[in-house]
């Protein structure tokens, strides 16, 4: 029975899910040897049993007829007291009125007055990697070097973080984990927020290839002059072209020499679908001279897929990225202007900016301090562009159906379809209303717990004895 796949291509991945991390200084005596023998045997028992009794992620759903619910189905129109029939976690059936569909179900689920959304996709975020930013030891999503294409980052998020819950409990269905330190900091993979180990909560998990484009700013207080800072950012540019060369020869080589004599660099093995286009290439830019080196750059290297993450001035290179047809990642809303100049309310109006200019847009809370916490604030990001121009649908469009279509997984993910998979939530009223609340989450056909840290706290105190 195979129970986990633990191919990942690497010695440091291997050693990363290990699970006994014991110290190099256990004593290794014969009694010691037999007791982890003994813990082995009994952890593999225990997993035995759960999949056996059914306790597997992939362990197919009933099927489940969702009635008398207003459906906002994203790619479509939104269906008024509508129906969705369900089997084994794939969307058979959406509409008004579906024929016989009672009769098909084995489960009814009646929510009458409630609003049915897809599941939310958090496109860039920490998730999962940092718990406490200001303790180093719970954070891991930096690895050693500056170009590191081999470093995947779902093996490392922690599926037991608290955060994780907190943000499900809002609506978040899917995150990005995403490596954030050097040039090439390695491969994200797009996560669901609920599984047992980081092997099925992972639904991609070679999602993007990331890229932090160096800094293209001059510094007046420098005491380099401005040719010797230009010669600087040219430099940095060069060696991420070098990079890419080095990356292009290897799949050229790869793809020409006999597989039984060619001998494979593991840090290069990743890359070729990222440079052939079926992957993205996500590069992030903030500021207005990086966006636009960014973009250039691809388009000389005549890169197709590619996304800017960040993008806090791409509404200032609005034409550009549409001529370009480059969408962006934007999770700048809740930033403060970046120039005394520009209008107080600018990073709130930038999706419409963008989107006026024909360029697709994804909402997103972004990777900085505080981005892992605040992932549950993302439907109120949207909420906040809504109240300064951006069209409510496009903006439900930016949580869901954009972010699954830049990441691969739009046939899967984003939207209420026929043949995607059924991961939705329910709520009590419009998701970009504050006041609306989380009632229900599905994943896949099976439903996931909404309790969290958050909850738990509330029941207690809720609780408390009263003072006498």
């Amino acid at each position: 029975m195979k129970i986990f796949d633990l191919n990942l291509g690497s010695r440091r991945e291997e050693a990363q899910i290990c699970c006994f991390p014991f110290e190099k200084s256990l004593p290794t005596s014969a009694a010691t040897m037999r007791l982890l023998g003994g813990m082995t045997r009994h952890l593999a028992c225990v997993i035995g049993m759960l999949a056996l009794l059914g306790f597997s992620a992939n362990a197919p759903a009933e099927t489940i007829l969702f009635r008398h619910a207003t459906i906002h189905t994203v790619s479509g129109a939104t269906i008024e007291n509508g129906q969705i029939l369900v089997k084994d976690g794939k969307i058979l059936e959406v509409g008004e009125k579906l024929k016989n569909a009672k009769g098909r179900a084995g489960k009814i689920v009646r929510l009458k007055g409630a609003h049915l959304y897809p599941g939310l996709i958090a496109a860039t975020s920490t998730l999962g990697l940092v718990e406490v930013n200001a303790l180093r030891q719970t954070r891991d999503y930096a690895e050693v070097g500056s170009y590191t294409p081999d470093v995947f980052s779902w093996v490392s998020v922690n599926p037991d973080s608290e955060l994780i819950p907190v943000a499900r409990a809002n609506g978040i269905s899917h995150f990005l984990a995403v490596p954030t330190s050097g040039t090439v900091p390695g491969i994200s993979g797009l996560m669901a927020t609920d599984g047992w180990t980081v092997e099925t909560m992972a639904i991609k998990r070679l999602a993007a290839l990331h890229v932090r484009w160096p800094s293209m700013s001059v510094s007046a207080s420098s005491s380099r002059s401005s040719s010797a800072q230009d010669k600087t950012r040219k430099e940095r540019v060069q060696k991420i072209d070098e990079f890419f060369n080095q990356a292009e020869a290897y799949a050229k080589a790869r793809r020409a020499a006999p597989k039984a004599t060619f001998q494979t660099v593991p840090a290069w093995e990743p890359m070729p679908p990222f440079l052939a286009g079926k992957s993205p290439i996500v590069i992030h830019a903030n500021e207005l001279r990086v966006i636009k080196s960014a973009v250039e750059w691809a388009a000389a290297r005549c890169y197709k897929n590619i996304v800017i993450a960040g993008g806090r001035d791409a509404w200032r290179a609005a034409d550009l990225l549409a001529k370009n047809k480059v969408p962006v990642i934007y999770d700048s809303t809740f930033e403060q202007p970046a120039r005394d100049t520009d209008p107080y309310n600018i990073q709130f109006k930038a999706p419409e900016i963008l989107r006026k200019a024909g360029v697709k847009v994804a909402i997103s809370m972004g990777t900085g301090s505080f981005g892992t916490s605040n992932v549950r604030n993302l439907p109120y990001a949207a909420a906040q562009c809504v109240a300064h121009g951006l069209p409510e649908a496009e903006a439900l469009r930016a949580i869901t159906l954009h972010p699954a279509r830049m990441l691969g997984v739009g046939d899967r993910l984003g939207s209420i379809e026929p043949g995607k998979e059924a991961t939705f939530i329910v709520t009590d009223g419009d998701i970009l209303d504050l006041r609306a609340n989380v009632k229900r989450m599905w994943i896949a056909g099976q439903e996931v717990s909404l309790e969290s840290r958050h909850t738990k706290l509330y029941e207690k105190y809720k609780a408390r004895p009263v003072a006498k």
